[in-house]
């Protein structure tokens, strides 16, 4: 396998990097892209070498790029419609008959079938990948109907869960492969709008291993999603005013890194989270119990707190409701003068 995540890795820059000076620890580049441009392109491949592969999708197949494997293995494709139960239910029971089930739609309209996915998929540890795309608020003018930020919160509660958010598209390629590797049931989050690049051809992703970025002494910012490239800016702004930021990518949401959190809390003693999600039961609720456990320390919370956004751009919507680059720095210079 890691022979065939190089080579994916190699095709990954060809495909999607134009241009990446990794010089620090800013990735810059021409272009965005959106994590969820990743799932049917390797939904295709993981098709094509696994014949036990199917895939369903609930009328949304052109939004969720699931349309891509519904072309090359109409057999082995089954759109639900605009009927999540039926989705997650069918989905169930293609993996209790021995497939591996990919089903996918707006992590919004997954919610709509909790209870079939929490007395089915989760009790049986059935072998259902879930895909939620068009998560956050940087979904932007959908508004907040459209907007989901409490699910990761949902997904993580969940035993036997899996919960994936990637930081760009070549992680998202590759939890696609190590998550169809994994028997069990999982959650990825992946996201509309598009986003940067942050990591090269040799990039190893590895599930339930957080990703360091960025090395640093004062502080440490724990992100996840889009909100990883807005605390690498933040992190380079600080030390322009002289702080030392560390950044880690939290990937895999569930199973979390412990190990790596408890590392960077001791080293740094004060630590920000940042997401694109509910403060409550996200990214910033499992820092918070690992280090209740392990570690308490200074921590300061950034996303969306206890309220839903509107209408808008990604990054109007980012400024507004406290998510830019610039309000993760704040975060980190006023945990620091406590």
């Amino acid at each position: 396998m890691v022979g065939a995540q190089f080579a994916l890795s190699m095709l990954l820059k060809k495909s999607y990097i134009k241009f990446i000076n990794m010089a620090g620890t800013v990735v810059k580049q021409e272009g965005k892209v959106a994590t969820r441009e990743a799932y049917g392109k390797v939904l295709v491949e993981i098709g094509r070498k696994n014949p036990n592969v199917v895939a369903l999708d609930a009328d949304l197949s052109d939004s969720t790029k699931s349309e891509m494997f519904q072309k090359e293995f109409p057999e082995r494709f089954f759109n639900m419609g605009i009927a999540e139960q039926n989705l997650m239910g069918t989905a169930a029971g293609l993996a209790a008959s021995g497939k591996i089930v990919f089903a996918s739609t707006f992590a919004i309209f997954s919610e709509r079938a909790f209870e079939v996915v929490r007395n089915v998929i989760s009790r049986n540890k059935l072998n259902v990948k879930i895909t939620g795309t068009h998560a956050g608020i940087i979904t932007g003018s959908d508004g907040k109907s459209a907007q989901a930020i409490e699910d990761i919160s949902i997904y993580r509660t969940l035993p036997n869960f899996y919960v994936v958010q990637p930081a760009d598209v070549i992680e998202a390629e590759h939890a696609m492969w190590q998550l169809s590797e994994h028997n069990g049931p999982s959650y990825l989050r992946l996201l509309r709008e598009p986003t940067a690049i942050l990591h090269d051809a040799g990039y190893r992703f590895q599930l339930g291993k957080a990703d360091v970025l960025r090395d640093g002494k004062d502080a440490v910012i724990f992100a996840t999603g889009a909100l990883v490239a807005e605390s690498l800016n933040a992190a380079e702004m600080l030390q322009a005013e002289g702080r030392s930021v560390a950044v880690v990518n939290i990937h895999t949401i569930k199973p979390i890194d412990v190990n790596s959190v408890v590392e960077f809390a001791r080293k740094t003693k004060h630590v920000v989270t940042a997401e694109d999600h509910n403060i409550i039961g996200g990214l910033g609720s499992a820092i918070a119990e690992v280090l209740g456990e392990h570690y308490p320390c200074k921590m300061k919370r950034v996303g969306m707190h206890d309220r839903y956004a509107e209408s808008g751009s990604g990054e109007e919507l980012y400024k507004k409701y406290g998510l830019s680059a610039e309000h993760v720095k704040d975060a980190v210079k006023e945990l620091l003068k406590k």
